[in-house]
């Protein structure tokens, strides 16, 4: 079935996820470690993963599902973020660090891949 979901490649989607929480957290300042618990995660934890879900989201292109899979959510916890996510976008200065964060992620994936010799 065409534009059908299925469960993607671990590895890559967590390494591509863990790349927006590290993007996250050197702008925020809050710990990956902190964003990553497993319990319920307190306000300024839980709003800096809902923004590296929403990268994930607008960067990597990912439907919700996706999104969910990669960070251990589900989809309906990824559509809440990304919600709460472009509802802040009305804050200039939210929406100026999402832009120049899509810009990064973008750069980074963008770039040549470097072979690495043993």
């Amino acid at each position: 079935m065409e534009g059908t979901y299925w469960a993607p490649e671990f590895g890559r989607d967590r390494m591509r996820a863990g790349l927006a929480l590290q993007i996250v957290a050197a702008s925020t300042g809050v710990p990956v470690e902190s964003m990553t618990r497993t319990v319920r995660l307190e306000g300024r934890a839980c709003r800096a993963r809902w923004l590296a879900m929403y990268l994930s989201h607008v960067a990597f292109g990912w439907p919700l599902e996706r999104v969910g899979h990669a960070f251990g959510m589900n989809r309906s916890t990824a559509a809440v973020a990304c919600r709460w996510a472009e509802d802040e976008r009305d804050r200039p200065v939210l929406d100026a660090l999402l832009e120049r964060l899509e810009r990064c992620v973008r750069e980074v994936l963008e770039a040549p891949a470097c072979e690495l010799g043993l």
